[in-house]
């Protein structure tokens, strides 16, 4: 086992990551005999970080092993060097599981031995640019770019894409220049002329803000006091007279509930949850209450209920109260001692001494039950109502050892609440009979339940149990781990909370199940900061560059504005020295075809200090690494202008910056069919890395935790709860454009 463990983290899995593997029997067989095969044709070479991540990925992946030998060597002999050729490689072996491989064909399959030169893929950019250049220019940022992505891609198939991406970028933008104020506002709705009756009828989900959804005619709700005009509900003797009061009391006031469990984190499900139940109340001048199924001692703990009430206070206001109810005299209920009891019609006063020895401690856990005496919707009979449970509870201690079921309680405490719409999710379907059966047995006021689609993201986990998992196995630190989907990992992640709210206005309100990539989550966060979050300057790999024409104590300020499309939004002032600090990549020794940065024949300009650059000296350790350039500046209003300005900064603070990307390699690492051995070995080796001497501007010195940033020309940050007075902690949120292998 120690021999395997050296072995996994020889080839750059982390030791924890390394231990999980081992807990997978059949991954750790097939990834050890993976890394030996390659190590046996690497010889002294050996097995680096990024090889050991296409072999993991390659025996986490592999159905038939029986092809594993022949990938490993493909992949030790550097023939498969990327992980969209791993893509094509298991693909071709899985189409052809019977034949022998063709190496040839299999190469020309994997785009084995093409090359893809920084010019091919300036020429192919520039070939699709002039193609569109016409309406470009007329459209400018407003027309699909993912066009041009998608055409660049298909004539070079094998390029990297994140590179194409930044080719793309550049190019637009040394076309067209920065956006202007009117390239960032909201493109106007163009409809073709066939469909203009129909879009004027219809407008776009994604045009109308939630409350517009809920306020209007989609959701065919019965108005409050009608009940009776639902489909399915029951209707009683006194069915009339209870609404009559339920009116009386309410005032025909729209009334919902968000009723979670306490025993975890409300995760981005809930959030659709929370708009659905708090947004309709909302729209329609109403009330939604906060209550909590606290009807499982086992589970429940006091943190989760305040995180609870965290959660829904951080993405809108609300009002509360918590309630709990019991019944048992007008016989609708009975005793049951387990296994199956012939006592379903004993008499009532029989089976009211039971439930008070149930209630005493008379009977051990299970040994008794209390039922009540009907038959569900989905066939189950004579569902509990109350059961016995010796854990002591988080507030009442061991006051009580008897608690009811969601059955017996959910109902009741929408009558008790007068609730009108009693909004569940689509597997509550089943307990729509008890609803009803409960609250008509009792002649009591019954509400309505409606049942819609619960929303799911992919590239993740929800399940409180799966979650603790993950917890428990170290693989996050804890339900608030950026690279989870909890409410609270959002928020350290940096994601705004109405960001959260405008997803679930895109989502819907559906009554079928949706399962959405995580994307179109991004989008709406990145439409969120981007006019909310100040921009500042930092340098995520630094270099050193000295600016040999300015005297030595050379300092003046240099103004930023904080939202450069609106600068009457404010600024801020960086201080400008003889030293900066650049990003690595944006300087290279050796000019490249299409690299408009600095190069030391090419100048380049720094934003907002009005100076151009040009390298004089390039200096090198012993190993020779660049670890600083001597440069000259000019001012940008006397010289050519260069064809790229760079970011900078200069006497900045030192700061810790952590990115993420998704935490499992399959949409859906729950499915037996995807990932068969399991969620836990689909998590993705490298879903978070930390840079820990990464420099900002001293304008952020003041942030609070959470406080957001775009830092420019990198992404959206956030100022983590983990950040000291000696040092600052961000969160990478999203990046400035959609990347799809980030979270």
């Amino acid at each position: 086992m120690a021999d395997m463990l050296a072995l996994f983290t020889s080839i750059g899995l982390s030791e924890q990551k390394a231990k999980e593997t081992l807990k997978n029997e059949a991954l750790s067989s097939a990834l050890k005999d993976a890394v030996t095969q390659a190590q046996r044709v690497r010889g002294a070479s050996g097995v680096d970080k990024t090889m050991g991540t296409l072999l993991y990925n390659m025996a986490s992946r592999l159905k038939d092993t029986k092809r594993l030998t022949f990938l490993s060597d493909n992949i030790a002999q550097c023939k498969i060097c990327t992980e969209l050729q791993l893509a094509a490689a298991l693909d071709f072996v899985k189409s052809h599981p019977q034949e022998p491989i063709n190496q040839k064909a299999f190469e020309e399959a994997c785009g084995v031995g093409v090359v893809i030169t920084p010019e091919q893929i300036e020429d192919a950019v520039e070939t699709v640019i002039k193609k569109h250049k016409e309406q470009l220019l007329n459209e400018r940022y407003r027309f699909n770019m993912g066009l041009l992505m998608g055409e660049a891609r298909t004539a070079l198939k094998w390029a990297d894409g994140k590179v194409i991406k930044n080719e793309v970028d550049m190019q637009v933008l040394h076309l067209l220049g920065p956006k202007t104020e009117a390239d960032l506002e909201k493109k106007p709705k163009v409809t073709h002329k066939a469909k203009v009756a129909e879009n004027e009828a219809k407008v776009k989900k994604d045009e109308v803000s939630l409350m517009e959804q809920l306020r209007g005619e989609a959701l065919k709700f019965h108005k409050p006091g009608e009940n009776y005009k639902t489909e399915g509900y029951v209707i009683t003797p006194n069915t009339m007279d209870l609404l009559k009061k339920h009116l009386e009391i309410t005032g025909g006031q729209i009334r919902t509930r968000f009723p979670p469990e306490p025993n975890g984190i409300l995760h981005i499900g809930h959030a659709k949850a929370i708009n659905f139940n708090f947004g309709y109340a909302k729209a329609n001048n109403g009330i939604c209450f906060l209550r909590y199924d606290d009807t499982n001692p086992e589970k429940e703990e006091e943190k989760y209920f305040t995180a609870i009430k965290d959660m829904v206070e951080w993405l809108g206001e609300f009002d509360s109260f918590l309630i709990n109810v019991t019944v048992l005299h007008r016989g609708h209920a009975y005793g049951h001692n387990a296994p199956a009891s012939p006592w379903r019609d004993r008499p009532v006063e029989e089976s009211l001494v039971l439930f008070d020895r149930m209630k005493k401690g008379v009977f051990a856990e299970g040994e008794a039950t209390l039922r009540m005496k009907m038959v569900m919707e989905d066939g189950k009979m004579d569902p509990v109502a109350y059961r016995i449970k010796y854990t002591p509870h988080h507030r009442t201690g061991d006051e009580w050892c008897i608690y009811p079921t969601y059955d017996y309680t959910h109902c009741l405490c929408d009558s008790i609440e007068n609730i009108t719409h009693s909004l569940c999710t689509k597997e509550f379907q089943a307990r729509r009979s008890s609803y009803f059966w409960l609250c008509n047995a009792l002649d009591v006021y019954c509400p309505v339940q409606w049942e819609y689609g619960r929303l799911n993201l992919t590239y993740t986990v929800v399940s409180k149990r799966k979650i603790i998992k993950l917890v428990e196995t170290g693989v996050v630190r804890d339900w608030d781990d950026p690279r989870l989907f909890t409410l609270t990992a959002l928020r350290r992640r940096g994601f705004p909370p109405e960001a959260i709210n405008n997803f679930c206005a895109r989502v819907g309100v559906t009554v079928s199940q949706t399962t959405t990539e995580p994307h179109l989550l991004e989008s709406c966060v990145r439409d969120v900061l981007n006019d909310s979050a100040p921009r500042v300057m930092a340098v995520l790999e630094p270099l050193k560059v000295t600016i040999t024409n300015l005297p030595e104590n050379s300092k003046s300020d240099v103004r930023v504005p904080d939202f450069p499309a609106n600068e009457a939004k404010g600024s801020h002032v960086v201080p400008f020295t003889r030293t900066i600090f650049i990003e690595q990549s944006d300087f290279r020794e050796v000019m490249e075809k299409g690299y408009k940065r600095l190069t030391p024949e090419q100048p380049v300009g720094l934003r907002h200090a009005g100076y151009i650059i040009s390298v004089q000296k390039v200096i090198k350790d012993a190993q020779g690494k660049v670890v600083e350039l001597e440069v000259t500046c000019c001012s940008s209003d006397t010289a050519e202008k260069p064809k790229a300005f760079i970011h900078w900064v200069s006497q900045p603070l030192l700061c810790e910056v952590r990115l993420y990307e998704r935490l499992f390699l399959h949409k859906h690492p729950e499915d037996p069919a995807e990932v068969p051995s399991g969620f836990l070995s689909d998590i993705n080796p490298v879903s978070t890395s930390t840079i820990s001497s990464a420099l900002v501007d001293i304008s952020v010195k003041e942030a609070k935790v959470f406080d957001k940033f775009q830092f420019e020309r990198v992404g959206y940050f956030s100022l983590d709860p983990d950040s000291t007075a000696d040092k600052f902690v961000f969160n990478r949120t999203v990046t400035l454009k959609e990347d799809p292998g980030k979270i």
